[in-house]
């Protein structure tokens, strides 16, 4: 029997070491769907931002006015998650993010599109282009990231 959850330890930029959690399914070893939150996902910007931080230094990155207790709770809720953990520093603890935030994003953005935009890339990029009011230079730069990646799709 394999177990529900493995662990990679890895080495940020800032020399510290973090957990990146990985689920055994039936498909093997996949890395964990990262589900956030609006207030955790402040939270977490704030430690992808600022680095390892106190809790007073995340409460002080906040938009929102929140008690110290609250912003406590929720980087305890996200290390419950296994998406920040701490270390020791001093009379306190200092708090780092143990997933990447492009890992958050790919897979909020992969949320997105399975639940609202039936799996589908394309549906997710016509909606955005269409719906949005782009500039040149915000097209001139989506034109050529489209040729990059379909440059590198071609067998050559």
């Amino acid at each position: 029997m394999l177990p529900e959850r493995a662990t990679r330890i890895i080495v940020d930029k800032f020399g510290i070491h973090a957990n990146i959690y990985y689920n055994y399914s039936r498909k093997g070893l996949d890395v964990m769907r990262i589900s956030l939150t609006d207030r955790e996902a402040d939270v977490m910007q704030a430690l992808w931002e600022h680095g390892p931080s106190t809790v007073a230094e995340v409460r002080e990155c906040l938009t929102d006015p929140l008690a110290y207790t609250t912003v406590l709770t929720v980087l305890r809720t996200l290390e419950a998650k296994g998406y920040v953990s701490h270390e020791e520093a001093g009379r306190g603890h200092r708090f780092f993010a143990s997933v990447k935030q492009q890992a958050a994003r790919k897979n909020a953005v992969q949320h997105l599109t399975d639940k609202l935009f039936k799996g589908s890339a394309e549906l997710l990029f016509s909606h955005l282009v269409s719906e949005q009011k782009l500039s040149a230079e915000q097209i001139r730069r989506m034109r050529r990231l489209l040729a990059e990646h379909s440059d590198k799709e071609k067998p050559e």
